[in-house]
């Protein structure tokens, strides 16, 4: 886990966090990145980047997927441990918070274990489908 806190959303950013984790990562290690799909990756400087440093690996999951629910409940137990716990009046002392909640999960990781198949998973998405062309056809 790399905590950082970067002020926006540009290409810049995106560039730092992943040279952030260049240098973080043992070399020699693959790097797989899961992420939304917002645009600064799309940026030339991102796609120059990403095609000289070949171990870096993104996959791009829509919004409420299920792959994301590992990272989702960490960031709820950060907001319910670190974040609802305290009263903030500056970004710096919220972000103290965090910092601190994270060098601690550091500390004494608990990993999150993956337990639905491919076909649970699979099975989900068509019952869900099903739901929704029956909501369509009955409008």
């Amino acid at each position: 886990m790399i905590g950082q806190f970067l002020p926006r959303h540009r290409h810049e950013e995106f560039l730092k966090f992943h040279r952030t984790i260049d240098a973080e990562v043992p070399t020699g290690l693959a790097v797989h990145l899961t992420s939304d799909n917002y645009s600064t990756h799309e940026h030339p400087a991102a796609h120059k980047w990403l095609r000289r440093h070949q171990r870096s690996h993104l996959h791009f999951t829509p919004t409420s997927s299920s792959w994301l629910n590992p990272v989702e409940r960490w960031f709820r137990e950060l907001t319910d441990k670190a974040r609802r716990r305290g009263s903030f009046n500056s970004v710096p002392a919220l972000i103290g918070a965090i910092q601190t909640y994270v060098e601690a999960h550091h500390h004494e990781p608990e990993p999150f274990v993956w337990t639905a198949t491919t076909e649970s998973i699979l099975a989900e998405v068509a019952r869900a489908r099903e739901r929704l062309q029956q909501g369509v056809s009955h409008s």
